[in-house]
This record gives structure tokens, C-alpha cells and sequence, in this order.
């Protein structure tokens, strides 16, 4: 079957109701075929079509399920950085579907395996029969009045979560539906993001991804997904419906859902490198169509990859073709897919223009005026593994982050480390040291205590060392340091002083999280004790350690209630969430400050005492008549006043209510060392407060 000539755009495959158009860039191939697979088995056609340097043809008679592939000639020649090998079928770059897991073979490698040349040989077995297949799709779905949520950074609270990991064991979703896009979709899954009071879902890599060979030949899985393969397509094996396209239409599906519900959809992308690794990878792909055009190779030697992610590849972002690519990922997820906003992993990998990193690179010219991405919420990971990568407040404006610092200052002061207060301060009201000098506004700082990457909230506090033996790398793999303080007691324990102090602890770094300005991210299953048994790197663990357990003890309901207390209040009172930053002096004529430090004597800070270490216990004021943020009406919000009351001494504190003016009588409102508080408790000015050792009090001014 000949091709017709067809167009060279859009890229991909594209049904139009007739036939099929196929268009594939590679600047340096010398032919490309199309390879459809039906009953039949393979059908080769070439693209004759090359419109600068995009090969093209359309076939009639082809619809939506068909799968197929790309077969690139060229020369095969590593040390110049080309690796063409017409043996290996290879997926389209801009396929919107991919038929199944990939799941590799030698035969997916354009090398001999085994020869003592590594990648210098040429392998000549065909691997049609074994690699996975891309499907043509028909992308036309019902969203009704599904539209853009679009909530305010400021009134944001996000849940990283799993598909998979998220509902495989939830006893409320439909076993056929459980670890699936329809699962997340449930209402049982729903309903417990309700009540928590989730405003959006923080995604893990939903892009097809690579199961990398070692991790397969050892009986582990890539279960986090940071090794893409396909920019456009959802990963398969979280559809229940099926992968001849069905993922995309109950990909959507989830999306409306999550949407009626009230809850934006974050996804996390990893635009920085793919699931080919390094020299010695597989050829599934981007290395097969064009590798001197995909990827970053070195100048002096074209065979190795440069690698600022630690990965073994970066994706080649000067090339107008591979923007290009992650520009129309990113639309299309927007556009067709409905998602909310993309977190970008190791983000600083993209702004490396040649190999510093460039705050002004391209990608971030392009988004900032791109009238679709720029309307968005980014969020960066500001730091990869190449030397300067670390970039924490050095994105620019339209850009919010993970902190990074915010984390680490966090479990430092909880363990009682040793720092300066202003840090403290600092990360406590947004990080205005951080983001302020850029025109940015607190809701620039993405506030966490833990992510998928490290530790779980349970095992921060209940190990001293990671326990990663699982992962068949000896335990030397994840971060080797735990900041944070787990009562002196090794793992599980029967102990129940030692749980009581456990418990507490935990509900300190959630108590900080959300009473600090910024947008908290929680992680899933640390409102109900996750534990990964002190493995701080499952990055391959498709098992137990990683997936969120349901079965839920007292000590697990009694945190949950917790935490749906806490976030309710953090909602109900805007003066722990505004838009802009704290001035320390009174803006509306009235005299009163909108933030004040105390120390435990119920006297002000002085300015000498912020250069301090650490202090262990301080007392904040925060002025809730003193918000200068307008509801979207432009009225002023006003709210109630706070003393808060941190102690992360191993002593009880008193703390002195500060008089002159801050308040004449306060309640508790919550108290991290007895949860519910005392109802009912109330101190005036002058009056002593005891915060016990290690907790938090929250008191309004009645």
C-alpha cells in the first residue's frame, strides 16, 4: 500500500473520519516507514512525503484503534551521535495512545546485547513483534459545561497522590476499578478529598512510561513513572476500560468528574529526559528517530549523552523541534485532557540553555507568552543534579515552587535544631527573602513537609535511618539523612508514650503547614499514617510498601480527624492564606500591626534577637483586621485575630498573653499536644499559657 502525500502537520496520527495522516520529524534519517499492525500482522508504507524535515503521507481507509509504528533509516554510527536502526519499531514521539506496558526486551536495544563493544555493534533483530504499539485514536468527547476551574493560588491546597497507589487497596472503589483513572473517579475516592478539604489533585507522572530492563530483571517495577516515552499519551495501565484509546476517553472521564466535585487536576510532567536512559539504553523512540535532534549529547564525544538529571539522558530543550514537542504536550493536556496545571520535574534542566543554568532560557520565554500555558498554574522543581541546579526562587514571575528550604527549615526546628529564627520566619509567612525581589507573591512558595520523594510523615518521625533494603540496592540509595526528631525509638513500637509523642509530632509539621502562608501540598496518606516501613526511595516498589492502606486503625482515624479539623480551619479563616506579603506595620490607619513576634515573655523581639540561633519557643500575632487582600469583588476581607504559640523545646513552655493592645481575651481554637483542645479554654492579657513540650497552641482574640 502506497502513502498519499498527505500534510506535514499536525504531527502524529490523525483520523479524520476518512484516513489516517502520519507526520514524524527527523532531520537526519534518510527514509521513514509507517508500520501498521492489524490481523494480518505488519504492513510497511513508506512516507516519501519530507517537508522540512517533517515526513509525511496520509493512508485512506485506516480509524480510530489501529496500532502502529515508525521505522527510520539512517546511518547507524554512536560516535557521531547517530543511532539509526530500521530493525527496531519505534513509537511516535506525538502518539495520544499507547497499546499496553512496555515492557523491554534485548530486542528493543539498537545494539548486540552482550558484545564487548556495548553500543558500537549493530543488533539486526527486529522487534516489532515484542515492543508495544502506539493506537490511533478518535479524541472526540462530551465534556458538557466542563471548564477551567481556575482557583486562586492563595485559596489552593493540593494532594500529591498516585493514581495507582491512591485506591489499589481502597475498600469503598470497585475492585475493577481500583489503581485506575475511573477509580480516582469514584465518589468513594472523591469523598474522602472532599472532606479533607482538597482543592486539587498534584498527579505523579500519568504520561506512558518505561519499565527500565534492571528493575524488571530484578522483580521491580517503576512504580513513580519518571521515565517517559510518550508526551501525549496517558499511561495505559491505569485504565480499566482498555488500551486501544479507551484510557484517553476515562482519562477525561476523571477529569470532569474531579471537576463537578470542585477539585483541579495537577499533573506531574518530566519533560527533562526519557525512559531510554543513557548509551546503553533500549531504542523505543526519540534515540531511533533522530537522536543528535532529542537529545543533549557531548560536543567532544557525540556517543555519550550529557545528563543533568541523573537519569542517563536530558531531552535536547534548544532544539526548536523538542520545545516544540513540550509545547504541544503541554497545550494539548490543557486543551483536550482539561488539566488544571503541570508540577515540572527537575525544572532547572529546562532552563539550561548550554549548560549553566538560564533563568531567561527559551522555555520560559515561551510560556510566559503563550496565551494558554500562562493562564495555567507551574509549578517548578527547582533543582536537578547538574552543578548550579539547585534554583529554589530563581523562576520567574507566572511560576510558583516547591520549598525546598521551607521543608527543611520546618523539620529542623521540630527536632530542635540548631538556626537562626529568621529563617524560620521567613519560610513561616512565604519566603519573601525568596520570591518577593521577582515581584512574586507568597503563594509563589509550594509548602510541604514530605513528598513522594523520601520519607512519609509517619516514617519522618519514626525512623532514624532509611530502610530501603528493599529496593536490591544494598540501602545505599535515597538520602541518607532524616532531619527530623522520632522520639529516640527505632521503628514500630508497642510503646504508647512513645506513639503518644509520635503522634504529636506529626501533627506539629501538619499544624505548621497549614497555618503557614504559602500553598500547602499534603501527601497522600499522611493524613492517615502511611507508612513505607522507612523506605525513603520507592521509587520501585508496586507493592504494599508504597500503596495507601485503608485499613484504618484508632490511632489513624484520630489523625484524620485531625487533619479535616485543621484544613477547615485553615479555610474558614483567610488570614492564614493571603495574597500578599506581611508588612509588620499597620496599613489601614489603625495602629495595630498585621504580624508581631513575641517571645515567651509576652515582650516583643527585638531586632538583635532575630541573628539568634533557633529560638525553641515563639509566640506570633497575626492581625486579621489587617488584610490587605479584596474578595474577587474588591471588598475588604476581614477576618479574625491569632496568637499562635510554638514550643519545640523538650520543656513546657509559659507563655505570657502580650498586653498593650493585641487583645483583652483569647480562646483556644486548637492545640497540638491535646487534640480536640479543651473546649471552651480562655486566658486575658497578662495571663500565663502553658504549651506543653514539643506542640502548638492556636488561641482567637474573643
Amino acid at each position: 500500500m502506497d502513502a498519499w502525500p498527505g500534510q506535514p502537520y499536525p504531527l502524529g496520527a490523525t483520523w479524520d473520519g476518512e484516513g489516517v495522516n502520519f507526520a514524524l520529524y527527523s532531520e537526519h534519517a534518510d527514509a521513514v516507514e509507517v508500520c501498521v499492525f492489524d490481523d494480518g500482522g505488519e504492513r510497511r508504507i513508506a512516507l516519501t512525503e519530507n517537508t522540512t524535515f517533517i515526513w509525511h503521507g496520509y493512508v485512506p481507509g485506516l480509524g480510530p484503534g489501529t496500532r502502529y509504528g515508525f521505522r527510520v533509516h539512517g546511518p547507524y554510527e554512536p560516535q557521531r551521535g547517530l543511532r539509526f536502526n530500521p530493525n527496531k519499531l519505534l513509537l511516535d514521539p506525538y502518539a495520544k495512545a499507547i497499546d499496553g506496558e512496555i515492557e523491554l526486551g534485548h530486542s528493543a536495544f539498537g545494539y548486540r546485547w552482550g558484545d564487548p563493544d556495548e553500543d558500537l555493534s549493530f543488533d539486526g533483530s527486529d522487534s516489532g513483534a515484542e515492543v508495544t504499539k502506539a493506537v490511533v485514536i478518535d479524541g472526540s468527547f462530551y465534556w458538557g459545561d466542563d471548564e477551567p476551574l481556575r482557583r486562586p493560588l492563595h485559596d489552593t491546597v493540593i494532594y500529591e497522590t498516585h493514581v495507582k497507589g491512591f485506591t489499589i487497596r481502597h475498600p469503598g472503589v470497585p475492585e475493577p476499578l481500583r489503581g485506575t483513572y475511573a477509580g480516582l473517579a469514584h465518589p468513594a475516592a472523591i469523598e474522602h478529598l472532599l472532606l479533607l478539604g482538597v482543592t486539587a489533585v498534584e498527579l505523579m507522572p500519568v504520561h506512558q512510561f518505561v519499565h527500565p530492563l534492571h528493575l524488571l530483571e530484578a522483580g521491580l517495577r517503576n512504580y513513580w513513572g519518571y521515565d517517559p516515552i510518550a508526551y501525549l499519551a496517558p499511561h495505559a495501565a491505569y485504565s480499566s476500560s482498555g488500551t486501544r484509546g479507551e484510557q484517553v476517553t476515562e482519562f477525561k472521564q476523571m477529569v470532569k468528574a474531579l471537576h463537578e466535585a470542585g477539585i483541579e487536576v495537577i499533573i506531574d510532567v518530566v519533560y527533562n529526559h526519557t525512559g531510554e536512559g543513557n548509551h546503553l539504553g533500549p531504542t523505543l523512540s526519540y534515540r531511533g528517530i533522530d537522536n543528535l535532534t532529542y537529545y543533549r549529547v557531548s560536543q567532544s564525544d557525540p556517543r555519550h549523552y550529557i545528563d543533568f538529571t541523573g537519569t542517563g539522558n536530558s531531552l535536547n530543550v534548544r532544539h526548536p523541534q523538542v520545545l516544540k514537542l513540550i509545547m504541544d504536550s503541554l497545550r494539548y493536556w490543557v486543551l483536550d485532557m482539561h488539566v488544571d496545571g503541570f508540577r515540572f520535574d527537575l525544572a532547572s534542566t529546562l532552563a539550561r540553555e548550554l549548560y549553566d543554568v538560564d533563568r531567561l532560557s527559551a522555555f520560559f520565554d515561551i510560556i510566559h507568552q503563550d496565551p494558554v500555558l500562562s493562564q495555567v498554574k507551574l509549578i517548578a522543581e527547582p533543582w536537578d543534579v547538574g552543578p548550579g541546579g539547585y534554583q529554589v526562587g530563581n523562576f520567574p514571575p507566572l511560576w510558583s515552587e516547591w520549598n525546598g528550604k521551607y521543608r527543611d527549615t520546618m523539620r529542623d526546628y521540630w527536632r530542635g535544631g540548631e538556626g537562626e529564627l529568621a529563617e524560620f520566619a521567613y519560610r513561616f509567612t512565604g519566603s519573601s527573602d525568596l520570591y518577593e525581589p521577582e515581584g512574586r507573591r507568597p503563594t509563589a512558595s509550594i509548602n510541604f513537609i514530605t513528598a513522594h520523594d523520601g520519607f512519609t510523615l509517619h516514617d519522618l518521625v519514626s525512623y532514624n535511618e532509611k530502610h530501603n533494603e528493599a529496593n536490591g540496592e544494598d540501602n545505599r540509595d535515597g538520602d541518607d539523612h532524616n532531619r527530623s526528631w522520632n522520639c529516640g525509638v527505632e521503628g514500630p513500637t508497642d510503646d504508647p508514650e512513645v506513639k503518644a509523642l509520635r503522634a504529636r509530632q506529626k501533627r506539629n509539621f501538619l499544624a505548621t503547614l497549614m497555618l503557614s502562608q504559602g500553598v500547602p501540598m499534603l501527601l497522600h496518606g499522611d493524613e492517615i499514617g502511611r507508612t513505607q516501613h522507612g523506605n525513603n526511595n520507592a521509587y520501585c516498589q508496586d507493592n504494599e510498601i508504597s500503596w495507601v492502606d485503608w485499613d484504618l486503625r484508632d490511632e489513624n482515624l484520630a489523625l484524620l480527624g485531625f487533619v479535616r479539623r485543621l484544613m477547615a480551619f485553615r479555610a474558614e479563616h483567610p488570614v492564614f492564606r493571603r495574597r500578599k506579603w506581611f508588612q509588620g506595620r499597620a496599613i489601614h490607619g489603625s495602629g495595630v500591626r498585621d504580624i508581631v513576634w513575641f517571645k515567651p515573655d509576652g515582650l516583643e523581639m527585638t531586632d538583635e534577637e532575630w541573628d539568634a540561633s533557633f529560638a525553641k519557643s515563639i509566640g506570633i500575632f497575626l492581625n486579621g483586621e489587617e488584610i490587605p487582600d479584596p474578595d474577587q469583588r474588591g471588598n475588604r476581607v476581614v477576618d479574625d485575630s491569632f496568637l499562635l504559640l510554638f514550643n519545640a523545646h523538650w520543656e513546657p513552655i509559659d507563655f505570657v498573653i502580650p498586653k498593650g493592645g493585641w487583645g483583652e481575651r483569647w480562646r483556644l481554637e486548637l492545640d497540638t499536644a491535646h487534640d480536640p483542645p479543651e473546649p471552651g479554654k480562655e486566658w486575658a492579657a497578662g495571663e500565663s499559657v502553658e504549651v506543653e513540650a514539643r506542640s502548638v497552641k492556636v488561641l482567637r482574640r474573643l
